[in-house]
C-alpha cells in the first residue's frame, strides 16, 4: 500500500487554494467535505454550456444527459453494483422517506422492521412512524457505555416476522464501523432485507456494497466531495418488488423508481467528478498497479489508502483525547475501529467550545447533530451536546496537531 501523497490530494480541493481559508484547520467535515475541482468544473460546465433539458436530440441536451448516465454508470461500478441499482435523490433523507413510504405499503401490519438507537434521526424516524400503520418497530440498542452495537443482541429480536432491518455502517457522534456484511448475512438468513445508513462512512472511501451485499446502501454526495446529493443503491431484487413511488410509466426503470421528484439535472452530472476524483487517485498512487483492474477493484484500492492515511493522523488524536480526564470520549479508541468523526462530552455545553476553537483557526461544530436518540441513551445531556472534530483524507497532520494545541488552550 502506497502512503497517501497529501500535496496531490490537497491540489484537487479548490477550498485549498483560496485565500479566506488559509490557515483555516477544517473539522466539520462529517457536515459535509470541501467539493473537489473534478465536480466543481464539471456543474460549473453544465450551467455554462449544459443547462437545458436533457435527452433531447440536440447537441447541448444530448452532453447533459449523457453526463448524468456518466455519474450513474461509473460511481455504480465503483461501488460493485449494476448502473440501474444506484439512484439520486435531493437528500438522503428524502430518500430515506421516500423508501419509508414504499415498505409502508408493501409491509402488512404485524410485520416487524428493526432500528438502531444508534442512527442519526435521518435512517430512524422515517421507519418508526411506520408504526402507525401497525408495523411493529423493534429496537436494536446500543450499550449505554460504549455506543455500540451487540449481534448478540441483535439476534435477540431477529426472527422471521422482521422483514427490514436498518442500521448505520457507522454512527455520526460514537463513529465505530459496524460488521454490514455479518449484519446482513443475519438478515438475510430469516428472509429480512437490510437498509444500511453509509452517509458517515462513504466519505471515508467507497464502499463494495455488492461485497457487503446491503440490499439498499444511502449515502450523501455532498459529504463525499461532491454536490449536494443523496445516492442511493437499491438492488435490483428488492428494488422491482417493492411499490413505485415516481410516475407510473417510469416504473419499469429501476433508478427511477424511487425519485418522485425531477432530478436535478446538474447536480447528478456533477456528480461524475467524483468518480474523476477517485481515478485520478487511483491513476497517481498505483501507476505500477495493473491497468486492467476493474472499476471496483480501483476503487476498493481508493478506499484503503483514504482509511489507511486517516487511521495513522486519527490515533495520536485519540491517544490525546483518552488521556484527558476532563471529557468523555466517545467510541473505539483505537483508530482502525472506527471512523475519523470523534465526538467528546464535556462538563459544559460544547457550541461556545466549537466558537473558541475557531478563534485558533480550528472549524468544529458543537451541539447534538441529529444524534440525539444515541446521546441521550449514552447519557449525554442534550443541553450539553457534544463536540464533534471530523475530518477526512484531506487533512494533513499539521492540521492535527494544530487542533490539539487549540485544545489545549480551550479546553
Amino acid at each position: 500500500m502506497p502512503q497517501l501523497d497529501s500535496a496531490f490530494v490537497r491540489a484537487q480541493f479548490p477550498a485549498f487554494q483560496v485565500p479566506s481559508l488559509q490557515g483555516q484547520a477544517f473539522f466539520e467535515n462529517a457536515g459535509g467535505s470541501y467539493p473537489c475541482g473534478q465536480v466543481v468544473a464539471r456543474l460549473t460546465r453544465f450551467y455554462t454550456e449544459r443547462k437545458v433539458q436533457p435527452y433531447a436530440p440536440y447537441a447541448a441536451s444530448e452532453l447533459g444527459g449523457a453526463e448524468m448516465d456518466e455519474a450513474r454508470s461509473r460511481l455504480s461500478a465503483l461501488m460493485g453494483v449494476a448502473g440501474d441499482e444506484l439512484s439520486f435523490g435531493p437528500s438522503t433523507s428524502a430518500n430515506t422517506y421516500v423508501l419509508a413510504q414504499a415498505f409502508r405499503t408493501w409491509m402488512k401490519p404485524g410485520q416487524a422492521i428493526i432500528v438502531t438507537n444508534q442512527d442519526h434521526e435521518a435512517n430512524s424516524g422515517v421507519w418508526r412512524r411506520l408504526a402507525d400503520d401497525g408495523i411493529e418497530v423493534r429496537e436494536w440498542q446500543i450499550d449505554p457505555d460504549t455506543g455500540r452495537l451487540d449481534l448478540a443482541d441483535l439476534a435477540s429480536i431477529l426472527d422471521e416476522n422482521v422483514k427490514l432491518v436498518c442500521f448505520p455502517h457507522c454512527s455520526n457522534v460514537v463513529a465505530d464501523i459496524n460488521p454490514v456484511a455479518q449484519i446482513v448475512t443475519m438478515a438475510h438468513a430469516v428472509g429480512a432485507v437490510c437498509c444500511v445508513d453509509g452517509v458517515s462512512y462513504a466519505p471515508h472511501g467507497l464502499p463494495d456494497v455488492g461485497a457487503l451485499g446491503a440490499d439498499i446502501y444511502l449515502f450523501s454526495a455532498y459529504k463525499t466531495y461532491g454536490p449536494h446529493q443523496g445516492i442511493m443503491v437499491i438492488r435490483r431484487e428488492l428494488g422491482m418488488k417493492l411499490p413505485y413511488q415516481g410516475h407510473f410509466f417510469n416504473a419499469d426503470t429501476l433508478y427511477k423508481r424511487f425519485t418522485p421528484a425531477g432530478p436535478d439535472h446538474a447536480q447528478v452530472a456533477a456528480c461524475a467528478g467524483m468518480a474523476d476524483y477517485i481515478e485520478a487517485l487511483y491513476a497517481h498512487h498505483f501507476a505500477g498497479a495493473a491497468q486492467n483492474a476493474s472499476a471496483v477493484q480501483r476503487g476498493a484500492a481508493v478506499h484503503d489508502l483514504m482509511r489507511s492515511a486517516e487511521e495513522t493522523l486519527l490515533q495520536p488524536l485519540l491517544d490525546y483525547l483518552a488521556a484527558r480526564n476532563d471529557l468523555r470520549l466517545l467510541g473505539s479508541r483505537h483508530a482502525a475501529d472506527r471512523a475519523p468523526t470523534v465526538a467528546i462530552a464535556l462538563d459544559r455545553a460544547a457550541e461556545p467550545v466549537a466558537q473558541a476553537l475557531a478563534s485558533h483557526g480550528v472549524m468544529a461544530g458543537g451541539g447534538d447533530f441529529y444524534a440525539v436518540r444515541p446521546l441521550r441513551a449514552m447519557g449525554i445531556d442534550l443541553d450539553r451536546g457534544v463536540l464533534r472534530m471530523s475530518f477526512v483524507h484531506y487533512t494533513t497532520k499539521s492540521e492535527v496537531d494544530q487542533l490539539i494545541r487549540a485544545l489545549d488552550q480551550v479546553l
